[in-house]
Parts: C-alpha cells; sequence; structure tokens
C-alpha cells in the first residue's frame, strides 16, 4: 500500500512538473516578439504564490519533502516567468503586475505563515494550510478565465438583449402597426367630419 501511495506521488509530481513548464510557448513567444501581447499575468503570479505555499506546506508536514521539493521548483519557473513577463510588459501591465507580486507573493504568503506558525500548531496548523493551498491551486487553474470574463458578460448580456428582441419584436411591430392603424383611422374621422361641413 504504501509502495502505491510512494509511486501516486511521484507521477502526480511528475504531472505538476509538466503543468508548470506548459507555459514555455507562451514565453517563448513574449521573448520573441519582445511583448506581452493580449497575455495576462495572473496565471503566473498566482501559481508563483501557490508553489511558494506549498513548499511551506511540504517543510511542515511529515513525509512532505517532495511536495517541497517539486514546488521549489515551481516557483523557480514561475519567477522566471513572472521577470519575463515585468521585462517584456508594458508600463501600465507592468506596474498592475508588480502590486499583484507584491500583494499575492509576498504579503498573503506571509500574512499565511506568521499565522499559521504563531496562531496555530499541529494538525490545525497543516488542515489550515492544506486548505489555502487546494483554495489557491482552484484559483490559480481559474486565473486565465480572467482575460474573459468581461467578454463572457458581454456576451451573455448581449445574448439576452437578443432573446428579448426576438421575444417581443413582432409585439412591438403589431403595437406600431396597430398605432399607425389608429392614427390612421383618427386622420380619415377628422378629413371625413371636416369634409362635410
Amino acid at each position: 500500500m504504501a509502495t502505491l501511495s510512494f509511486i501516486s506521488g511521484v507521477i502526480g509530481n511528475i504531472i505538476s512538473v509538466l503543468y508548470m513548464l506548459s507555459p514555455v510557448p507562451t514565453f517563448s513567444r513574449i521573448v520573441k516578439h519582445r511583448s506581452t501581447e493580449e497575455f495576462e499575468s495572473l496565471p503566473y503570479v498566482s501559481s508563483l504564490a501557490t508553489s511558494s505555499l506549498w513548499v511551506f506546506y511540504g517543510l511542515m508536514k511529515s513525509g512532505g519533502l517532495l511536495i517541497a521539493t517539486v514546488n521549489g521548483f515551481g516557483i523557480i519557473i514561475e519567477l522566471v516567468y513572472v521577470i519575463l513577463f515585468l521585462i517584456f510588459a508594458p508600463t501600465r501591465v507592468r506596474a498592475k503586475t508588480a502590486i499583484l507580486v507584491v500583494t499575492l507573493n509576498v504579503g498573503f504568503p506571509a500574512g499565511v505563515v506568521l499565522i499559521t506558525l504563531f496562531a496555530m500548531d499541529g494538525d490545525l496548523r497543516l488542515d489550515v494550510l492544506g486548505i489555502v493551498c487546494a483554495v489557491l491551486n482552484i484559483l490559480m487553474y481559474g486565473s486565465p478565465f480572467a482575460a474573459m470574463v468581461p467578454n463572457g458578460i458581454g456576451f451573455i448580456l448581449g445574448a439576452a438583449q437578443i432573446v428579448l428582441y426576438a421575444m417581443y419584436w413582432k409585439s412591438k411591430t403589431s403595437q406600431n402597426l396597430s398605432d399607425v392603424l389608429d392614427d390612421e383611422w383618427q386622420h380619415k374621422l377628422l378629413i371625413h367630419e371636416n369634409s362635410e361641413e
């Protein structure tokens, strides 16, 4: 049973390393074009925060050396990504990325480390660290959606407008036609009454 657990851990860590290396084509494109183009920094900054806290978790957990080692590699890779992003980003994006780095990679991890070290102990510390790391993992995997959220919301609102228009265009056309006919009828009555005088 322990061998199976070890093998699944190794396979999981290999997959983690491959995941960490997956942005290499993106960054070779950024370096080649000397521009971050439409790419967002949030996935790389959040991955750096996640790797940092997983290293801390691995160091706190008995037998967590493999977790700390793999995520230590992740820290190195993500630092390279973030540095390249900062080098090739436009000034406005560079400032936004720097704020994200300070907030998510310095302030947040420091707060988590201090709180878990001084306010918790034993299993509670590991449980809280594990939950924080898991939540960060979810956010990290969801961070590429940050680029599509405004467009996604725009799409949903635009689709809602089209549906509403499709539902009510006939009734509006019918109402407009009815108004036109009423106006014509009123106009004909007035003409007819005026002609009798």
